[in-house]
């Protein structure tokens, strides 16, 4: 099974020192995970959104709140981790409107369940091709805008930082707009419970690059890479290991 492997390669790559047998483990809870998230899907899409938010639990909102009273808008930086498409509906819960960029699932029918969820939850919805502009209107209306920033990206758009101990090409779309905005990264991350419930954690704003950090751009791209790496570190299990995030490779030089 071609993603099974993808997977046990890129388990291989972040936890080298693990045994081969941890590393099936997280693998198959991964893919049991994904099934799950599916399922809960389903049942958000059949019953009033309400039911969901009753089965998740919000901490840090004090963080946002401050962020954006500040600020009025705000950069959300998230990953596929968790079941990440539920976050839709949590905005509900902070009472700051969201926009979502967004690109196809690999996957067509999670991919069909979440473009009906994402349109459910009454989030706005902004595709990645063309993005700029609309996300600029978000942000001038008061919006956070959440970005996912843990996959792939295409070399034309992206800077290389270290993932895992490994250069990873990464889309250097959010720190350019936070730089060129001014508006604060706002870390937002959701976990499924063992209790079957989901918990959204949001953490502080990333600290913006000092003129003494060099290259702002690379820098605040490597500080949000660093802070999604200790996200997955907490529950790898409840990550998308089937996304091949090192495909890309740096063209020569040495690695960040």
């Amino acid at each position: 099974m071609r993603r099974r492997r993808t997977a046990l390669a890129n388990l291989a790559l972040a936890f080298p020192a693990l045994p081969e047998t941890e590393r099936r483990r997280i693998c198959r809870r991964s893919f049991e995970h994904l099934g799950v998230m599916g399922f809960e899907l389903c049942a958000t899409l059949v019953r009033p959104v309400e039911h969901a938010l009753a089965g998740m639990r919000l901490e840090g909102l004090e963080h946002l709140r401050r962020a954006m009273a500040s600020h009025g808008r705000a950069l959300v930086l998230t990953a596929h981790l968790g079941n990440w498409e539920l976050l839709t509906v949590a905005h509900r819960l902070t009472g700051y409107p969201l926009a979502v960029v967004v690109r196809p699932l690999d996957s067509p029918w999670l991919n069909t369940l979440a473009e009906r969820l994402r349109r459910k939850s009454g989030v706005e919805l902004i595709d990645k091709r063309g993005a700029l502009r609309p996300v600029l209107r978000a942000l001038a209306g008061g919006r956070m805008v959440g970005i996912l920033l843990d996959q792939n990206a295409a070399r034309r758009e992206a800077v290389f930082v270290p993932f895992f101990g490994r250069a990873a090409s990464t889309s250097k779309s959010l720190a350019l707009l936070a730089l060129r905005t001014g508006a604060p990264v706002v870390p937002i991350f959701i976990r499924r419970e063992a209790t079957g419930g989901h918990r959204v954690t949001i953490a502080p704003p990333l600290p913006a690059p000092a003129p003494s950090d060099g290259d702002a751009l690379l820098e605040l791209t490597r500080r949000c890479t660093e802070t999604i790496e200790a996200a997955v570190h907490a529950t790898p299990e409840q990550w998308l290991w089937v996304h091949d995030r090192w495909r890309t490779r740096q063209a020569r030089g040495p690695s960040p």
